[in-house]
């Protein structure tokens, strides 16, 4: 999954250009190529589709050009994960009925890509087995508001646990309940199952987009098939895998993996993955003077000579014609921001 925006981290990410296209360790890959790669040693390069919006076609086959322009499917709006992942399944559905898939997006970092493929093959290997829907849990290592849980049931299947309960981004109380139980995994956002138990899901779950989909088979795989997803497409609903079939299903399993994981979705959590100096400080490429500062973030362009006194705990970020200073603890306000700088000087900014 490849076609979202990124907004948290603004002004990195543009809307001309996310994040899951973007350099952001300075080891000349892109989040999305990584993410190409680690699956590369999975699958056979031709298995390998992606889903964007339409206006990345060109950014998705210049940094995977490998992949024909039939593996790279389009969207013509964003409408969250469920519509996305239903498209996927139906397209792939045409081209082998009976196809076990991992569901990744495009823009997390794995540490530890060996245990990665290892967990990754026992997941195809669980779900060719199980007419399930698995997910990947990741063992929390800190009370964390910006995920979602998973709670575990006692109930297993061939050695992989049962899901309770998922509970979407809880506050900071919750959090410590869930962290201090070792009931709860965090959701990882990485899925696998057979084509026909996720089109089963849809049909049962969320009819809306499953009949726009079952309309269509047939189209998949031909020239039709762009015209077809114009025409459907915008009337899915706008609403994620998670509430609109994760939640509900009761044959849900989850998979405990420890693969170094990171969704790198806030400024923060490229903090906490980054070296630092004595004070906690890290910087991502400029050059940095610190004074009486702690714990902060710094990221701009490399030729800068950035110079902080008395700041402890702030992101600072330049990108472009955009700078944000934000406190850290405050990184989800970053959302509203782009909207108010959308609204109040329009779209050079975003």
């Amino acid at each position: 999954m490849g076609g979202g925006i990124g907004s948290r981290f603004w002004p990195f990410s543009r809307e001309s250009k996310p994040k899951q296209f973007l350099d952001f360790f300075g080891t000349g890959q892109s989040l999305l190529r990584m993410t190409f790669e680690r699956f590369n040693k999975v699958l056979p390069t031709e298995n390998i589709y992606i889903v964007t919006n339409k206006d990345y076609a060109e950014l998705t086959m210049s940094e995977l050009p490998e992949l024909s322009p039939n593996q790279i499917l389009l969207e013509p709006m964003r409408r969250n994960t469920a519509p996305c992942i239903a498209y996927a399944s139906y397209h792939i559905k045409s081209k082998n009925s009976n196809a076990n898939i991992v569901v990744a997006p495009s823009d997390h970092l794995i540490l530890k890509e060996d245990e990665f493929i290892n967990v990754m093959e026992r997941a195809y290997s669980f779900v060719s087995k199980n007419p399930v829907l698995l997910t990947l849990g990741i063992r929390p290592s800190r009370p964390e508001t910006g995920y979602g849980y998973i709670q575990m049931n006692e109930e297993k299947l061939d050695g992989i646990t049962k899901v309770k309960v998922f509970t979407e981004k809880p506050n900071i109380e919750l959090a410590k309940v869930f962290y201090e139980s070792g009931e709860f995994l965090w959701n990882s956002g990485i899925f696998a199952w057979n084509v026909d138990s996720i089109i089963d899901a849809f049909r049962q779950y969320l009819p809306e987009i499953a009949a726009r989909f079952d309309s269509g088979i047939g189209v998949y795989g031909t020239a039709e098939e762009e015209t077809f997803l114009n025409n459907n497409f915008p009337f899915c609903p706008n609403i994620s895998i998670d509430y609109g079939v994760m939640e509900k299903a009761n044959n849900v399993y989850v998979k405990a993996a420890d693969f170094g994981w990171s969704d790198l979705g806030t400024w923060g959590s490229l903090y906490d993955l980054s070296d630092k100096d004595e004070n906690a400080n890290a910087t991502l490429t400029s050059k940095t003077m610190f004074f009486e500062s702690t714990e902060n973030i710094v990221a701009t362009p490399s030729d800068k000579l950035v110079v902080i006194q008395g700041l402890n705990g702030y992101i600072v970020a330049e990108s472009n014609n955009v700078l944000l200073i934000c406190k850290k603890e405050d990184e989800q306000q970053i959302k509203h921001f782009v909207t108010d700088a959308k609204l109040k000087y329009g779209d050079d900014f975003i």
